[in-house]
């Protein structure tokens, strides 16, 4: 039996969870209703009650524009910023936790810059053989290339460890990069729809987005709890982690797979959005401790309700709408340097 103070450390831990859980659920609604057609809380849910349960007396008597407000324009916008918050924070506390690096998140292994260089490509050549989607295809194709070319690059007698996978990643997104470079020098009057999709938006995201990113969050959520012990213990060093009987070769391989290729999901649906997966888990270590079994789920509910008021903000606060990605960088970038400036004054000390 465990002791009493660990007992309640795990119960207020959990209530936590179901904490937040319900405040990324309020928000939700607060935001659904918030914009330029102000709609109450109670309407909101009677719209979602009548749509999703079928209840159409809780409608009966509203105005049609504020059903199809809230249902086909705001909602998907809303629930797609909330799933894109939770994968890139899931992204991030994985590769933390894989590189043993605090400095580390989604953008490490340069799959945000493989997703923008699919973007641009798609944007210069104009293709649309998808109508609207062609960009997100491209984007996600982009980053998964990205991903094997990194894997390739840092692989030694079939290990890839964590120096070699940032150095790797490192360089392969400076390549990138000056391809999007050369790419918007080449684009002339079409550099500017480039440089707002780099810039990161939800302007226009629709029930297809809001699915695509959640069914691949979603998918690596249950891998990254299913080997959330393996990762507890890989955090200790691929030394201790072997004597212990974990396969660290491929557990780390099948969890950067999957982090990178919810990263490029959530990438290409979004443009590029930093510091959320350098941001959050570090906030929710510190409230739930290094156990990534609670980590986890704890990181992808905050990421979200960060994501989402941020975008709240932008969208219905703010008098014209800035790019979310300019505003999750404005309050990233000084946490970055604290945490950079933290680490280190504590390599100068230890």
């Amino acid at each position: 039996m465990p002791p009493a103070s660990q007992r309640r450390r795990q119960i207020s831990r959990r209530a936590l969870l179901w904490g937040l859980a319900l405040a990324v659920a309020c928000l939700a609604v607060l935001a659904t209703g918030m914009g330029y057609i102000p709609i109450s809380p109670s309407q909101v849910l009677g719209i979602l009650g009548a749509k999703l349960l079928g209840w159409e007396d809780l409608i009966k008597g509203m105005e049609e524009v504020l059903s199809h407000v809230v249902w086909e324009v705001r909602l998907p916008r809303i629930l797609t910023s909330a799933v894109v918050g939770a994968g890139l924070a899931l992204a991030g506390v994985v590769f933390q936790g894989l590189l043993l690096n605090p400095l580390a998140d989604p953008f490490t292994l340069g799959v945000s810059s493989g997703a923008a260089f699919g973007a641009s490509l798609s944007l210069f050549l104009g293709l649309d053989f998808l109508g609207a989607y062609t960009i997100c295809l491209l984007a996600f194709l982009g980053a998964v290339a990205t991903l094997f070319a990194v894997l390739w690059l840092s692989s030694l007698d079939g290990q890839h460890s964590p120096t070699s996978l940032i150095l790797s990643g490192v360089i392969v997104a400076a390549i990138l990069s000056a391809g999007i470079s050369f790419l918007k020098y080449l684009a002339e009057e079409q550099v500017s729809v480039i440089v707002f999709w780099l810039m990161g938006s939800f302007v226009g995201r629709s029930w297809l987005d809001a699915g695509f990113t959640a069914l691949l969050s979603a998918g690596g959520l249950a891998v990254f709890i299913y080997h959330a012990r393996d990762l507890n213990i890989m955090c200790l060093g691929d030394r201790a982690a072997g004597s212990l009987g974990v396969d660290t070769r491929r557990v780390r391989l099948t969890l950067l797979t999957a982090a990178s290729l919810v990263t490029a999901a959530c990438v290409s649906v979004s443009g590029i959005i930093g510091f959320v997966g350098l941001l959050v888990p570090h906030l929710m270590r510190f409230l739930v401790g290094p156990d990534h079994r609670l980590l986890l789920p704890a990181s992808a509910l905050a990421g979200a309700g960060l994501l989402l008021s941020a975008d709240t903000i932008t969208r219905a606060a703010l008098p014209h709408e800035v790019p979310i990605g300019v505003l999750t960088a404005l309050i990233g970038g000084p946490f970055f340097c604290y945490v950079f400036r933290r680490k280190q004054l504590g390599m100068r000390h230890g």
